[in-house]
């Protein structure tokens, strides 16, 4: 069962009500850009989910049935007790190493790059983690966790940790002591020196405590949230590369062979000496941290909330109905979202070529729509292509009047 799935408006409907927020303090804790791409980033990482799903499950599954120490029972409440905390020293391992080592930083840095904090950053998830992040879990098929408690109790800590993405939660006592809360995750959020790689549980903050990698929220210390090297993008693909990027390139400019292969699995951020020198890479000052931004007319917010909608609801049919399909055809719906998740970035950052790029979008989504039929990810008959005539006369409608007013104001 997709947890995350029946999830869905009820994130929708927190992230509305932590606006409402907002606008009872007089604070603003949302940017209207950042906001959209940590949501597309999540959109993504739901879909590239599916292209990959099964691929740790089935290690797991071997592991559990011919070597498991001990045969573990479903009917018995101690083990899914057991399995939620072993889950949760699981995660905190994952998530560590996720900060300590570049290849798996680069993962896992999707999650961080936001520059805002609020519940939509807990949707910013990343493409990529399926490559190594299944091997942390492991352990749980050796003790002889079933498969069914192992993915339920997953899916109950990625739940709870949508919660405390959020700036309008104050410390809460004793309960610092135990669970993760928003004033501890915000710290595990901060670009500050003395907050970061700190409060890596899912739930618990006690592994924290007990292994020295934790560190309360400090009022004389207010929390700069995002990495030491902003992103500076709201494309979503290039949320989820450019530090493989980075990493790619600093292999090839290296001399070295060995540093060539070890600089993946070295600490986070180490670099060749040679590639340092050749090619330094300078860091702002967080005194001189300005948050990323892109000035956009009111017109073009809400043409980009038109599409990401869309996005939003196509995405969500496609988890519906991908049980029921092989890789080929869901391969086809991932391409329809990444494609489109991109251009309403590039649409996001005003380039030059994002107009005509959106047209030859709308374009596209007519051969899209045609191969999803093929492919039986959506319904045959003219209803569907009656919804997209709708859609694409509404997006001509909202991609055209800017243009109309600005020709006029010329």
């Amino acid at each position: 069962m997709n947890y995350v799935l029946y999830a869905i408006p009820f994130f929708f409907l927190l992230i509305g009500l932590e606006l409402l927020a907002d606008r009872w303090r007089g604070i603003s804790t949302y940017r209207w850009s950042d906001s959209i791409n940590s949501l597309s980033a999540g959109v993504l990482s739901q879909a590239s989910g599916l292209l990959v799903k099964g691929l740790g499950l089935i290690v797991y599954l071997l592991i559990w049935e011919h070597i498991a120490l001990f045969e573990l029972s479903t009917d018995a409440l101690w083990v899914w007790v057991f399995a939620f905390f072993f889950y949760d020293f699981c995660y905190y391992w994952a998530h560590r190493l996720g900060h300590e080592r570049n290849v798996l930083w680069a993962a896992h840095v999707v999650h961080h790059q936001s520059e805002d904090y609020n519940l939509t950053t807990a949707l910013r998830q990343t493409s990529t983690g399926f490559i190594f992040g299944w091997i942390f879990y492991l352990p749980m098929a050796l003790v002889g966790i079933p498969p069914v408690v192992l993915i339920t109790v997953g899916a109950l800590n990625l739940l709870y940790q949508f919660w405390v993405h959020t700036r309008h939660v104050p410390k809460l006592g004793w309960l610092e002591w135990i669970f993760i809360t928003p004033s501890n995750h915000r710290v595990h959020h901060a670009q500050n020196p003395i907050y970061m790689d700190r409060n890596y549980g899912g739930v618990f903050i006690i592994w924290d405590r007990l292994l020295g990698t934790f560190q309360e929220e400090l009022d004389e210390e207010p929390v700069v949230f995002g990495v030491t090297t902003p992103l500076a993008s709201w494309n979503p693909l290039w949320a989820n590369l450019h530090f493989y990027v980075q990493l790619w390139r600093d292999a090839v400019h290296a001399s070295s062979w060995w540093d060539k292969l070890r600089i993946w699995f070295m600490p986070t951020g180490w670099r060749p000496a040679d590639v340092a020198a050749r090619y330094p890479m300078v860091k702002p000052e967080l005194s001189q941290f300005v948050k990323f931004d892109v000035p956009l007319s009111a017109g073009q917010k809400r043409y980009a909330l038109l599409q990401f909608a869309g996005y939003v609801l196509g995405t969500t049919w496609l988890l519906i109905v991908a049980a029921e399909h092989g890789f080929s055809d869901v391969l086809i719906g991932w391409c329809w979202a990444a494609f489109g998740l991109y251009a309403i970035g590039v649409w996001l950052e005003n380039r030059p070529w994002a107009f005509g790029l959106e047209v030859a979008r709308l374009l596209l989504n007519v051969p899209a729509l045609w191969l999803m039929q093929q492919a039986g990810l959506l319904p045959a008959g003219e209803t569907a292509w009656l919804v997209l005539l709708a859609y694409s006369l509404l997006s001509g409608i909202f991609l055209w009047l800017p243009r109309r007013r600005e020709a006029q104001l010329a």
